[in-house]
C-alpha cells in the first residue's frame, strides 16, 4: 500500500494533493490521525476497560496525555497530539499536559513509559521526549494510579 502524500508546488510553503490515482485512499483530503475512540478519563476505570482501549489501538499499549493540573487524562488516540488537542479543546492548558504510554499487561512498576514528542518543551526546562522533572513524574503517576485500576 502506497503511503498518502502531498506533492510540493513551487515554494516550500505551498502543497497540493497527489493525484487520486497515486494516493492509497483514492483522493479527497489528506487524512489526519483517526479519532479512534478517544476519551477523557475523569473517574476511575476498570483494568478490563483499559485493556479494551489497548486492544482497540496498539494491542498492548495505550497512548495517554495527562493534565497534571486538573487530574484527568485522555486516552485512545493514535497520537499523543490528538489527545493533547482533545484536552486543549476541553479547557486544559498546554503547560499542564504530558504524554505517556501505558502498558496494561506490565507490572505496576513498569507499566508507565514517559515518552512523547509533546513533552519536548525547552521553555519549561524539558528538552527531551521524557519527563525530566521528578515532581511532574510523581504527579503523573499519582493521577494515572487514581484513574486506572491496576
Amino acid at each position: 500500500m502506497k503511503p498518502t502524500r502531498a506533492l510540493p508546488v513551487g515554494r516550500k510553503s505551498e502543497w497540493r494533493q497527489a493525484p487520486a490515482e497515486e494516493r492509497s485512499d483514492g483522493g479527497g483530503e489528506i487524512p489526519s490521525s483517526p479519532n479512534l475512540k478517544m476519551k477523557i478519563i475523569k473517574e476511575k476505570i476498570s483494568a478490563a476497560e483499559f485493556k479494551k482501549i489497548a486492544e482497540e489501538t496498539f494491542g498492548n499499549m495505550v497512548k495517554c496525555v495527562v493534565d497534571i493540573e486538573n487530574g484527568i487524562m485522555a486516552a485512545g488516540g493514535e497520537l499523543h497530539s490528538d489527545e493533547e488537542r482533545l484536552l486543549l479543546e476541553n479547557g486544559s492548558k498546554q503547560q499542564d499536559l504530558w504524554g505517556i504510554n501505558l502498558y496494561p499487561e506490565k507490572t505496576a512498576a513498569g507499566w508507565i513509559e514517559f515518552d512523547s514528542l509533546i513533552n519536548v518543551r525547552p521553555s519549561q526546562g524539558n528538552r527531551s521526549r521524557s519527563v525530566s522533572d521528578p515532581e511532574i513524574k510523581n504527579k503523573i503517576m499519582k493521577i494515572v494510579n487514581e484513574l486506572v485500576e491496576k
